[in-house]
């Protein structure tokens, strides 16, 4: 399963350790796989060092890392690194998809971002991962202004390219506005779930226990009904 977002720094990497969690509780065994990390150079760590300490997965990977904060085929052109090529990242996660229930991989900002280069020369993005794997996507979107324009351009070259998909909201506000209820409204037909704000920040244990109750359970959570759950939160 691909995890992608609208754009960058839209939750993603907490949304993948809240589906880890969740299909954990349910008894699977879930790895991690990130193909394209960037902005390592600070030496913190890394999207799946993240989703390790929330969820713990059984297996954690990256593919391949760079130092600088940009698209990963542009940060491996100015690093002068090889770039990630496509069919190995499709081995890479096949691998483990031969020793997990359940594989998630995670993008690097929007779908459309170049990752790295085909045995060609010719750019690949996640979308192409994705349909190279044969597999479903989770989009993660925004709760606030402009989310619905976003949600549907990348709902819509999913859907080109015959991707199924769904949508997470990476960060409900703790004090939502009309624009985050009239978004979530339009959002709910294919809404399969919708994090706190904050929820990275959570103490693990909590955030393991607390991750099932905010997806539903198309992604191994136990949310079943949008109203009585925006009555709980209001």
């Amino acid at each position: 399963m691909l995890v992608t977002g609208t754009d960058t720094e839209v939750g993603k990497t907490v949304v993948t350790a809240a589906i880890t969690a969740a299909a954990q509780a349910a008894g699977l065994r879930v790895a991690v796989v990130k193909p394209g990390q960037t902005g390592t150079a600070s030496g913190e760590p890394g999207d799946v060092d993240a989703v390790t300490r929330l969820a713990a997965p059984l297996t954690g990977r990256t593919l391949a890392s760079f130092p600088d904060p940009l698209a990963p085929l542009a940060a491996a052109r100015v690093a002068q690194l090889p770039p990630l090529e496509l069919y190995a990242a499709v081995d890479a996660v096949r691998e483990e998809v031969d020793k997990h229930d359940l594989v998630l991989v995670e993008g690097a900002g929007g779908l459309l971002v170049p990752m790295g280069l085909r045995p060609s020369g010719e750019p690949w993005t996640v979308a192409d991962l994705a349909v190279s794997l044969g597999c479903p996507a989770v989009v993660v979107a925004r709760a606030g202004l402009g989310t619905l324009n976003h949600t549907a351009l990348t709902l819509e070259a999913l859907e080109r390219r015959a991707v199924p998909a769904g949508v997470v909201i990476g960060a409900w506000p703790a004090e939502p506005e009309l624009v985050h209820w009239t978004n979530l409204t339009d959002l709910v037909p294919g809404l399969l779930g919708a994090l706190p704000d904050g929820a990275g920040a959570m103490d693990p244990g909590v955030f393991r226990r607390s991750a099932p109750g905010w997806l539903t359970p198309a992604l191994h959570g136990v949310l079943d009904d949008w109203r009585a759950w925006a009555e709980e939160i209001s």
